[in-house]
């Protein structure tokens, strides 16, 4: 011991310590092994068997590094260790690090993760099947946080394991006690608690309870989502319907691309992503993007980080669609309310899905009109168009000139001219 404290020394200089400090040594030369590693060791044994993912909590780091090394000796288990940055004189793996590992564990590469207190809590991993505590923990919290690693999409299990006679069974009740304290509370609280309506009706929604309700269209494809129950919720007028070009319509400007995160990556891999923004941007003044969930963007599929970047770099800046991200559907509806309200108060006019769509611009106004001419269509417009510059000068052209332009021949140019010098009739 270097340490200077008179109360490290008196400790080391007592005779009873050194006493057990030589039994400790002398136990761990003849290979003594803790009876809750060799329990964990015939637990995982069995339990790999099933082709299962597990998770096994320990405090320490040396002692989760010897957990590993003795469970990578038993068949059918491969085990890494888990745990945070390095400090001062200790391994320990750099957040890039630690994400591959949690990559690796997601995509089956390996069966046992070995964590210390720092896998408690910001992991995420969809499926975990067993969690095993080494030994028991104090906390409530903590314990709950280290339960909480499995059973998120189907039943999961939780073993800890107990040395009898020990400070193990001092930890677990004290753990247990404060967690049935803690649910008691809650429950008392919320027997204390009860909600009263108090929304009030000013005159202006007397005298039209209608008129300043925020309506929303749906994609009828939505009904199923909670966003929907959650926008009902808020009293919103919601209107499904089948839409082309966004999965909300908040306003006859805005419309609203909606994505889960994993849904996110996918049409990044399949491509459906930039067909959709460009749909949204063509109809819309105001496109937005929502994505949805608590899910790390760059860990929901096998995609490059870099490729992910690429993506929203081009949404955002190449197309100047903003993308707004959210926990859940909750979150999401009341972000849509609140849009919707601010875009519906600005435009001060009744909103209809139908009334309006974006504007078209000089450009596609003059393409246009001069598509609606008999045989010409959009494939023609913009020949005809570059041909003679403005739309005046293609009305003043003559059938000759209108026969220089590529598939305008002469029955074509003459049903032009026809439509442009006849006189109207009614």
């Amino acid at each position: 011991m270097s340490q200077k404290n008179e109360a490290v020394k008196n400790i080391v200089a007592d005779i009873n310590f050194k006493s057990a400090l030589h039994k400790t040594h002398q136990m761990f030369e003849d290979g003594f092994q803790h009876p809750k590693l060799i329990e964990l060791q015939r637990l995982i044994e069995r339990e790999a068997k099933k082709e299962v993912k597990i998770i096994v909590f320990n405090q320490y780091r040396d002692n989760a590094k010897n957990i590993v090394d003795e469970l990578n000796k038993l068949d059918n288990v491969s085990a890494k260790l888990f745990v945070g940055q390095q400090k001062k004189g200790e391994s320990g793996l750099s957040q890039k690090e630690q994400k591959q590992m949690l990559d690796e564990f997601r995509n089956n590469e390996f069966n046992v993760l070995v964590a210390t207190s720092v896998g408690e809590e910001g992991l995420d991993i969809p499926k975990v099947d067993l969690v095993v505590f080494y030994e028991p923990i104090p906390s409530a919290i903590r314990h709950i946080q280290r339960r909480g690693r499995t059973g998120r999409q189907e039943k999961g299990r939780v073993i800890i394991l107990m040395t009898e006679n020990t400070r193990d069974e001092g930890y677990r009740w004290s753990a247990h006690h404060k967690e049935k304290r803690m649910y008691r509370n809650l429950f008392n609280l919320k027997s204390k608690l009860s909600l009263k309506n108090i929304s009030q009706k000013n005159l202006n929604g007397f005298s039209d309870p209608v008129k300043n309700k925020i309506k929303i269209f749906a994609d009828y494809r939505e009904k199923g989502s909670g966003i929907i129950k959650e926008l009902i919720d808020l009293d919103v007028e919601l209107k499904l319907e089948q839409l082309n070009a966004a999965d909300y319509i908040l306003s006859s400007r805005c419309g609203v691309e909606f994505k889960t995160v994993e849904d996110f990556a996918n049409s990044i891999i399949d491509g459906r992503l930039l067909e959709q923004l460009k749909n949204l941007k063509n109809n819309f003044e105001r496109p937005i993007v929502i994505v949805e969930g608590e899910q790390d963007l760059y860990s929901a599929r096998n995609i490059h980080p870099n490729a992910i970047r690429g993506m929203l770099a081009t949404v955002t800046i190449s197309y100047g669609i903003p993308i707004l991200f959210t926990r859940n559907s909750k979150e999401t509806a009341s972000l849509i309310s609140i849009i919707a309200k601010r875009e519906q108060e600005e435009s001060g006019k009744e909103f209809s899905m139908h009334a309006d769509k974006k504007p078209l611009s000089l450009k596609e106004q003059q393409e246009y009109v001069v598509s609606s001419l008999p045989n010409v269509g959009p494939g023609l417009a913009k020949p005809l168009l570059r041909k003679f510059k403005t739309i005046k000068k293609m009305v003043n052209a003559k059938e000759e000139q209108l026969q220089k332009v590529d598939k305008i021949g002469e029955k074509k140019a003459k049903k032009i001219r026809e439509v442009l010098d006849k006189e109207y009739l009614e």
